[in-house]
């Protein structure tokens, strides 16, 4: 009876998260970053939901998932499970971008028994960043760079006048418009539907020195780590220092990309990824 009751209480406790769910087969939870949603997955959902079912929630405080209060990293856990549970998932593959990422990590050594596989997108368990200060120029071009491509995604002129010498210089290399065409669809509302509490929800977990490398070894099952080689914001260090940390990985570093290179590369990165899926076919089995 105590079991039962506090199964009751976590899921009284979890915010109901809007879901994006497409296709059939193997589930497969798809964790955005931040900022973020499960919109701006679409580079991975529309290509793996044409085997799998992807299962791709805003999270607490993102995108149609509003916080009703301050929350704790610690509380998208609470959600995630509630979210496995309601869609009667047993066991999945989970992907994750940069926060989600680490999220993903955090489900496998919580849930080990749910969780059959990690793909780990710009992440790491011990998140080291060599982003330069960001000063108002920055912030200023960003704003206009954005403006503009959102009513004219991939824009030459945009790109060289203002995208090149905003923030974007930083979260991508290759300026080429399919990048730019992401940018426009997916991260400028993502990022204006990222809530305070979410951002300082990250930051207090930041402040912390989040540093989970010692745990990995209890993560057994197959991880696929890929990586930008001039992420800023997560290094490929960090990234490779966590491929190092898990048991059963495959470590990938993509060069001249940052911290959005499935937006600079999707065709390569989804490549990789079904080839990772067709060497490990036992992360796709739910038992």
């Amino acid at each position: 009876m105590q079991s039962q009751n506090s199964s009751f209480d976590r899921a009284a406790q979890a915010a109901r998260l809007h879901v994006q769910s497409q296709g059939k087969g193997f589930p497969i939870l798809c964790l955005h970053g931040h900022p973020g949603s499960g919109s701006s997955l679409s580079v991975f959902t529309n290509h793996l939901s044409q085997r799998f079912q992807t299962i791709a929630p805003d999270l607490r405080g993102y995108g149609n998932s509003p916080a009703q209060q301050a929350f704790q990293m610690e509380d998208h856990l609470l959600d995630l499970e509630a979210v496995l549970d309601r869609y009667q998932v047993s066991r999945c593959l989970v992907l994750g971008w940069s926060l989600g990422g680490i999220l993903a990590m955090e489900l496998a050594l919580k849930f080990p028994q749910r969780v059959s596989g990690l793909i780990l997108v710009a992440t790491a368990a011990r998140p080291r960043g060599s982003h330069p200060p960001i000063t108002w120029q920055d912030n200023f071009y960003t704003g206009l760079a954005s403006m503009i491509n959102r009513l004219s995604p991939g824009w030459q002129w945009n790109i060289e006048a203002f995208g090149k010498r905003s923030l974007y210089r930083y979260l991508i290399q290759q300026h080429t418009a399919i990048a730019y065409q992401y940018l426009a669809d997916e991260a400028l509302i993502a990022y204006l539907r990222t809530s305070r509490e979410a951002t300082q929800a990250l930051t207090v977990a930041l402040r912390k020195d989040y540093n989970r490398l010692a745990d990995l070894a209890q993560i057994t099952c197959p991880s696929l780590v890929l990586a930008g080689a001039e992420d800023r914001h997560i290094t490929a260090q960090s990234s490779w220092e966590t491929a190092q940390h898990l048991q059963n990985s495959q470590w990938h570093c993509y060069p001249n990309t940052a911290h959005l290179f499935p937006w600079e590369i999707p065709d390569q990165v989804v490549k990789d990824i079904d080839r990772w899926l067709a060497l490990h076919p036992e992360v796709m089995k739910s038992n």
